[in-house]
């Protein structure tokens, strides 16, 4: 395309479709020839996905992440709960008013820096960034930016700690010290690895009590009213995390406490078995409300401070492989859907190696006799 310039010489104008079909600009030159180089240059850039829309990467981290990234997120209620929070509180008063072309991967560093002197810890940090890491993948996808900022970021060490695991022994001191009204939910906790929002979904007609079986066909999600998508706190969903419902095994001792309990508090097939009244009902008990009113109290009375409620769902999977079950059947027992979230379970009790060396004596003592 030819026009006439300030000067009054005519320029030569570079012209070329992007991906969408739109006319644009690849320069004003001075030849025919230069101005047919740049648009040849740029409609391969757009053949082997070089292109970059630079003026659409003009556009700033918050408008791009709350008109295109978070609209098009399809993630769990919780989770997607958690990332509205990191966002609000983490990114956007960090990065909002950036034109994402103008974010570096030394402003993202500096972002790393900040977040650990406010006192973040290395875990959240590196979690966290995991999301930010996203956001501009998906910025790169839609041609807006060249290269991921977050690609070469120098992340904080993070210490993995010995998970601790409840021994039984323990688990009868705090048994012991849970008022009475809340043992069966720690029975079912312990006996079923359930999660917390799968317990606190249970219903009697998820159970089988004729053959001892519990069915995790529910769960509900505790958020804040401020960051759920529904602006209820409690959301009730029709199948549990990883939306695989599985039936669970339970003792004869763990079925009558659950066929007591809902004959003493007259519960109908929809009530909640552990609801927040003590006559169960519809409504669902607090997460929150239960640690710091039952939980805290009773670990403490037990000498176990520290302990939390999802760490008896961890005593479930070790006590499993513990006693011999195989990884396969703790793994469908859990609901995990990678059998390596499973194996970290082996070896947690105190004693495992005690007992390691003693199975690798026996055998080895064993060969000797024959």
């Amino acid at each position: 395309m030819k026009r006439r310039a300030k000067d009054d010489t005519w320029r030569y104008l570079g012209v070329y479709r992007d991906p969408s079909g739109r006319k644009r600009s690849a320069g004003s030159f001075a030849t025919h020839r230069d101005a047919l180089r740049a648009a040849t240059r740029a409609e391969v850039k757009i053949g082997d996905g070089r292109w970059i829309d630079r003026q659409a990467g003009r556009i700033t981290f918050e408008t791009y992440v709350e008109t295109v990234w978070w609209p098009s997120l399809h993630l769990e209620i919780s989770t997607k709960a958690a990332y509205r929070s990191n966002l609000d509180r983490h990114f956007v008063p960090f990065f909002g008013d950036y034109p994402l072309s103008a974010i570096l991967p030394s402003l993202v560093q500096t972002w790393v820096t900040a977040a650990l002197e406010g006192g973040l810890s290395p875990r959240s940090v590196v979690k966290y960034h995991v999301v930010l890491h996203g956001i501009f993948a998906r910025a790169v996808r839609d041609r807006l930016i060249a290269h991921n900022p977050c690609a070469d970021t120098d992340l904080p060490k993070v210490v993995t700690t010995q998970q601790r695991i409840i021994t039984p022994e323990q688990f009868e001191q705090l048994l012991a010290a849970v008022p009475d009204r809340y043992r069966t939910l720690v029975l079912t906790a312990i006996e079923t690895g359930m999660r917390w929002g799968e317990l606190a979904a249970l219903r009697p007609r998820h159970l089988d009590l004729t053959t001892g079986v519990v069915r995790v066909q529910e769960t509900i999600v505790e958020v804040s009213k401020k960051d759920s998508p529904t602006g209820q706190r409690m959301i009730i969903k029709a199948y549990p995390k990883d939306n695989e419902p599985r039936a669970l095994r339970i003792s004869t001792t763990l079925t009558e406490a659950l066929q007591q309990r809902i004959h003493d508090l007259g519960l109908t097939s929809d009530d909640l078995m552990f609801g927040s009244t003590r006559a169960g009902g519809h409504t669902p008990m607090s997460r929150n409300t239960f640690r710091t009113r039952v939980w805290v109290p009773a670990t403490r009375q037990a000498g176990l401070e520290g302990i939390r409620v999802h760490d008896l769902r961890h005593a479930h999977a070790s006590w499993l492989l513990a006693g011999g079950a195989d990884l396969k059947t703790v793994m469908d027992r859990l609901g995990h859907t990678q059998i390596q979230t499973t194996q970290k379970y082996l070896h947690t009790l105190p004693d495992a190696d005690d007992k390691a060396l003693a199975a690798f004596q026996r055998t080895r003592s064993g060969h000797r006799s024959e």
